[in-house]
């Protein structure tokens, strides 16, 4: 006897500010296996400690070999996320890939319930996501934040963990 789909959908009125953020990391060489595989535990701790605003943490993999891991995050609104994004310890962990990427590439990707959508990438090696159909332009000036990438405008409740000077001199070209 065949049975029907039990077919669901969900009421998000309850959640107008609601932002879903998609990240991973790739290993690019040999090494980045050690420094992927030690983020993972640190991640468990802080998702265990409940930050104020994630309303749901998943895990997955998107591929096996290369190895590249993601995680899909909700958060109530985008304040809470990029207040969390911004405090110990994504700050730090932050700060550590960029002085040095271990052999790995970073990808995220946000999409928000008030509109907007906006990516990063990070020593990624080969397209991925939005970038691999949309332009693909330097993450300067005007592109460096998540927040003016999905133009809310205002100010950050907390400052950035890396000022786009520490990263790129003036010298470099600004977009």
């Amino acid at each position: 006897m065949n049975r029907r789909v039990d077919r669901k959908t969900v009421d998000l009125t309850g959640y107008p500010d609601l932002v879903v953020i998609y990240l991973g990391m790739r290993v690019n060489r040999p090494r980045g296996v050690k420094r992927l595989l030690a983020l993972g535990p640190r991640i468990a701790r802080s998702v265990a400690e409940k930050p104020d605003g994630l309303l749901l943490h998943e895990g997955f993999m998107l591929s096996l070999l290369p190895l590249h891991l993601g995680m899909r995050q909700y958060w109530r609104d985008f304040d809470s996320l990029e207040s969390w994004a911004r405090s110990l310890p994504h700050q730090r962990w932050w700060q550590e890939f960029v002085r040095d990427p271990g052999g790995t590439g970073f990808w995220h990707e946000v999409y928000s319930m008030r509109g907007g959508m906006e990516a990063i990438y990070d020593d990624m090696v080969v397209p991925f996501g939005f970038a691999g159909f949309a332009p693909v332009r330097p993450a300067r000036g005007a592109m460096f934040s998540v927040r003016d990438r999905l133009r809310l405008g205002g100010e950050a409740k907390v400052a950035s963990p890396l000022a786009e000077e520490t990263l790129y001199p003036r010298s470099e070209p600004r977009a």
